[in-house]
């Protein structure tokens, strides 16, 4: 041994030779129990892992992975990180593959373009995930403009887009025609609608049902409000539908626009639920705590983060992709700002 030898010995971790020296057994079995294999005996598994513990010798889990092609994590590619229900699909999307066994990797991007898709996935497979979930919520993400690379598990959450892959969302639709009946059946002529920014799927798809909801009703279809998901936009709407003496009711694409429309009402003295109904989307905690508390349709964000999960593990398991969409279902939970109109 020369001394140059030295320093590299001790750099070297602890081998599976080390730990089948220590435990007396041949490295095949270390091995088997390494790779949780059972055709070990319950007392010669107990003395290697003790070996395994006492040398500090650690599996390589990455090596392990490349032999039988399943890393057990996951990539999330997420666009508009800080919108509410992206944030809550998020951590049920973590919640879920972390109680399946899988790590997650997180990939944030700034624009819905291929160039960036494509930079995502390949920084993901620099990570050797075993699939991908694409967060969503623009129209930018369109089958004839971005394609999906071919050979990775992948599901799409929240998107209008037709992929040849599982695509899991809220029932939008069905959340605003709920949300407009509600009204309607309370005596009022018509609904007004303050909805989101024109780039949100989410919101298109919430305006397209409700003004489908009136004109199945036969109710006129008042004019559409539009902002931009925060409370600042709903109060700007709100000051607008306050000072119009026809407006008696507003579905709100989401809880922290009907806040700003709330404040808004109040400032003008217009009561509600006496002169004005407002029912919102979303369901926040804090909707219950609104003054007057926010009738509201409820977005089941951890069911559609748990199936999306399930959707992309079938996928892996199944080592092949298919067209499978899932819609989560909305309910719309009754609270007070929500009545009959003025008789």
């Amino acid at each position: 041994m020369t001394v140059d030898d030295i320093p590299v010995r001790r750099r070297r971790g602890p081998s599976m030779a080390d730990v089948a020296r220590l435990a007396g057994v041949s490295g095949q079995t270390v091995s088997r129990v390494a790779n949780g294999r059972h055709n070990v005996d319950a007392a010669t598994r107990d003395r290697v892992l003790a070996a395994m513990r006492e040398v500090g010798y650690r599996p390589n889990g990455a090596a392990r992975a490349l032999r039988n092609g399943r890393f057990r994590s996951i990539g999330v590619i997420v666009f508009e990180l800080s919108s509410f229900g992206n944030t809550r699909t998020l951590d049920a999307v973590a919640t879920a593959a972390t109680a399946s066994g899988y790590a997650v990797h997180l990939m944030p991007v700034l624009d819905a373009t291929q160039a960036a898709l494509t930079g995502a996935f390949d920084r993901l497979g620099e990570q050797a995930v075993d699939g991908v979930i694409i967060l969503i919520e623009a129209h930018q993400l369109d089958e004839a403009e971005v394609m999906l690379p071919d050979g990775l598990p992948v599901v799409v959450v929240d998107s209008d887009a037709e992929f040849d892959y599982p695509v899991v969302d809220t029932d939008q639709a069905q959340g605003a025609r709920i949300a407009t009946e509600h009204l309607l059946d309370l005596g009022h002529k018509t609904v007004w609608h303050l909805g989101g920014p024109a780039t949100s799927v989410a919101a298109s798809r919430r305006l397209a049902s409700w003004r489908k909801t009136l004109q199945d009703r036969g109710c006129p279809v008042p004019p559409v409000l539009t902002g931009d998901w925060s409370t600042e936009s709903g109060y700007d709407a709100g000051r607008e539908l306050a000072a119009n003496p026809e407006v008696t009711a507003v579905f709100v694409a989401n809880d922290q626009m009907a806040l700003g429309l709330l404040h808004a009402l109040h400032e003008h003295g217009r009561e509600v639920p006496g002169d004005i109904s407002v029912v919102g989307f979303d369901d926040k905690e804090e909707a219950a705590h609104f003054w007057p508390p926010l009738t509201t349709v409820r977005q089941f964000f951890s069911e559609v983060g748990r199936r999306s999960v399930d959707a992309l593990i079938s996928q892996i398991q199944a080592g092949e992709h298919h067209h499978q969409p899932v819609s989560v279902d909305t309910k719309l939970i009754v609270r007070a700002s929500s009545g009959p109109p003025r008789q």
